[in-house]
Order: structure tokens, then sequence, then C-alpha cells
């Protein structure tokens, strides 16, 4: 067995899992802070009992929670674990945490009242393919409404949460909604402890109703029981108000004429969308979270670009302008410096080039196209040919240059000669002045 040590802080080593050429590589255990969301269930089960209906019940709901995980959707929070607390015997179920605010948290100040087109459209994307994820696994939320979804800081995305209507009993939902639930996003049927897929396709609706409009059709006015009777009335009973009419009186006195003009440009599809969501029949609306999806998709498809946000379009140019009137005002603060040589325009230059260039390539051409070997043979004077009777000017001062370059070969021959026999007299010269000094033995002595 390998040996066992510690990584780094945080990091436990379990042991090798294989070794070569290149390193060896160890499976760990991370050790730390790594947060995460658990939902507590407020009924207590006594015992991890797999014979006990409650036990039984939640462990079979989880497990279909845990399919979630199988293929993740980005728009989907992942399942962690589940099981039953050590201290008041209360089920979980542990979630990532998603870091980010909620859709309830962007609609109040500092934010707008209401999303601007372009981004709800991307909510409308997001959730319904959040929806189609769960409901293709069988999964029903029950629960969705505007603060169980975030948007994720880290991907941009926008996130389904928080499944715990999903593992609870037809009575325990029934008692939570008398008392705790949302209201104001449930479906008619789920006020009778009824949960269908349908359902989350109704608080769909509502969800983009509140997007749209700046409030959701049916508020609550208080926590009393009779505002949520109130509220769970208007659901199975009362007419849904005018969207269009509550999102033109929300419009935020910020926003520019043009800006509001553009933004209660909303696509026909979509009101249909919402008003199909919102039926109190659920045979009337559309059936799971893949039909929801697929008509979303196919609506932004074929309804043609996204609207524009003109007002930051506006901005945008506002700033560039600002900086393009600073920059020339530097530009005027520097001091000018007087330029040496000639100021050509941009014509005169490239027309300068063109003939400079046109020159080279005709002298290139007349070099090449002499043959070697054609240089003119200086002779002497006398064997000129006379002249002939070439009247062109060019031929003269061809035979002047000729006749000119003969003489001065012939003065040069005469010079040359003169200086060599000049040094030949002054050498016989210098030869017959030596005397000899050799004594000559020959000659005898006078005797005396």
């Amino acid at each position: 067995m390998s040996k066992v040590f510690t990584i780094t802080e945080g990091l436990e080593n379990l042991g090798a899992l294989r070794t070569g050429g290149q390193g060896s590589v160890y499976k760990g255990k991370r050790m730390g802070a790594i947060y995460s969301a658990v939902k507590l269930i407020p009924t207590p089960i006594s015992a991890e009992d797999p014979n006990d209906k409650n036990y039984r019940n939640f462990e079979n709901e989880v497990s279909k929670l845990l399919k979630v995980n199988e293929n993740p959707s980005p728009n989907v929070v992942k399942m962690l674990s589940f099981g039953i607390t050590e201290s008041g015997s209360f089920p979980f179920i542990e979630m990532e945490y998603i870091e980010g605010p909620d859709l309830c948290e962007l609609l109040q100040p500092p934010h707008e009242k209401i999303f601007k087109l372009q981004e709800l459209l991307k909510v409308a994307n997001h959730l319904s393919a959040a929806l189609k994820h769960c409901h293709s696994l069988g999964v029903k939320h029950g629960d969705v409404k505007s603060n169980n979804v975030k948007y994720n800081l880290h991907t941009g995305n926008y996130v389904l949460l928080d499944f715990g209507l999903a593992i609870m009993s037809e009575e325990q939902r029934r008692s939570s909604i008398r008392h705790a639930g949302a209201v104001e996003f449930m479906a008619p049927e789920q006020n009778e402890g009824k949960l269908l897929l349908q359902s989350d396709v109704y608080s769909y609706g509502i969800i983009l109703y509140e997007l749209l409009g700046g409030q959701v059709p049916f508020p609550l006015p208080g926590n009393s029981d009779t505002a949520r009777n109130s509220v769970m009335i208007g659901h199975m009973e009362g007419e849904v108000p005018d969207l269009m009419e509550l999102r033109r009186n929300n419009l935020p006195a910020s926003w520019t004429a043009e800006q509001k003009n553009s933004e209660m440009q909303v696509p026909g599809w979509l009101l249909d969308l919402i008003g199909k969501c919102l039926q109190k029949n659920p045979a009337l609306r559309y059936q799971d979270g893949e039909a929801l999806h697929e008509a979303v998709m196919k609506a932004g498809l074929s309804s043609g670009p996204i609207p524009v946000d003109t007002a930051q379009i506006d901005l945008m140019r506002a700033e560039n302008e600002s900086l393009r009137q600073q920059l020339s005002t530097f530009e005027n603060t520097l001091p000018k410096t007087e330029s040496k040589g000639i100021a050509l325009s941009y014509f005169t230059f490239t027309c300068l080039i063109l003939v400079i260039i046109g020159l080279v390539a005709y002298v290139g051409y007349r070099q090449l196209g002499q043959t070697p070997g054609t240089l003119s043979e200086v002779n002497p004077i006398d064997s000129l040919a006379p002249a002939t009777n070439d009247t062109t000017e060019m031929a003269h001062k061809r035979l002047a240059n000729e006749r000119r370059a003969a003489e001065g070969a012939a003065a040069k021959r005469v010079v040359d000669s003169t200086i060599r026999a000049k040094i030949k007299e002054e050498k016989e010269k210098a030869e017959d002045s030596i005397e000899d000094l050799t004594p000559d033995t020959s000659v005898k002595p006078v005797e005396f």
C-alpha cells in the first residue's frame, strides 16, 4: 500500500490511484468551508425505517430529485444530500448554494419595478428550460415563485431553487399552503393539496406577469387568513387584470419617452403565452415544462429580433461625443511646432512616387537592352574614318567626342615616348661619367 501523506491544508490524501513516469495520481478529499443551502421539512420523522410510511414517502420523493443531478441543467440547483437531522428528526435536503440575487430582490429598489423586455425574455427561456428538465424526469417542483429563482452571478444564468414542497405529502402541502405558502404564485388546484405538472406552468405564468407588470395579478394585502383566502379565491374565480395597462402605469419615470415607447412593444406571442399559463383549468394550460419550453423557443425564433435598448445606445453615443470634444480641446492646447520641408497633398505625393518609379523602370529597361561588349574603341587619329554627311546633331556630337578622345590618346602616347627617351638619355650620361678607380697592375713603375 502506498504511503499516505498530507498534500495541503484542507485537502486530505486517501492514497494513490496510479503512478506513471510523469507523476502520480492520488485520491483526495476536500476538507473545509463548502457552502450549501439546506432545506428543513417541518414535519418530523420518528425513525429512518423503510417500514415507516412518512420516511418511505420522503425517500421516494428525494430519489426523484436526485435524478436532477444525473444530467445536470445550468438552470436547476443541484442536490447534494438528504437525510434526517440528528436532533429533532426533521427531514432535510442539501442543495448547492447559488450566489446572487433572486427575482424578488431584483424588483426592489434600487432596481426598477419592472423588467426590461430583453431581460424578461431571458428569464422566460431559462425558467422554461428548468421546468422542462425537471418534468422530463418526473419531478414536480410545487413552489415556483420569484424568490425561488436566483440570478447566478458567476454564470449569468437564472436558476430554479428549493424543491421543498416536492417531497411533501398532499396533507403536508395543504397545511403548508394554508399557513406559510406563497399563495400569490400557486395554482387553483394547489389550494386542495394537489400538485400537477400544470401547477408549475401556472406559477411560471405568474412570475412572467410580475416581471412584466411590476406586481402579481392577485397581491397579498396582509398575512391574515382572510387575506390569504381572498388571494386563493382570486386564483380560482377572479379575472386577471390587464397586463399592458399595469406595465404602462409602472414604467419608471427616469426612462425617456423613446425608451418607454420601446418597452411597451411587448410581443403578442408573449402575452398569449402568459394567458395560456394562467388558465383556471389545468387542462387548458401547457401540459408540462417540455411543451412550455418548446412554445417559448418556437415563438422566440419566429418573432424577429429582441427589442434594443435605445436609451443605452444614446447614452454611449453621448459619452463618445464628450470624449471626442475633450480630445479636440486637448489638441488645441498643445503648442504648435513649425514643420520643416515642403507640404504635399496626398494626390501630389502619389503622382511623384509614380513618376520616380517610371523613370527607374525606363533606365533599367535601356540598360538591359544594350548588349555587352559594345563599348566604343579609341582609335588613333590617322585611323579615323572621314566624317560622313550625317545630318543629325547627335551624330555630330558623337564624332566630335570620338575625335577628342583620339587626340587625347595620341597626345598621351607622344608625351610617354618623350619621357621614356629623356630617361634613357640621362641614364647613358650617368654611366659615362662614372670613374674607374680600380688600379692597373699591368703598368710597371718608372725607375730612376
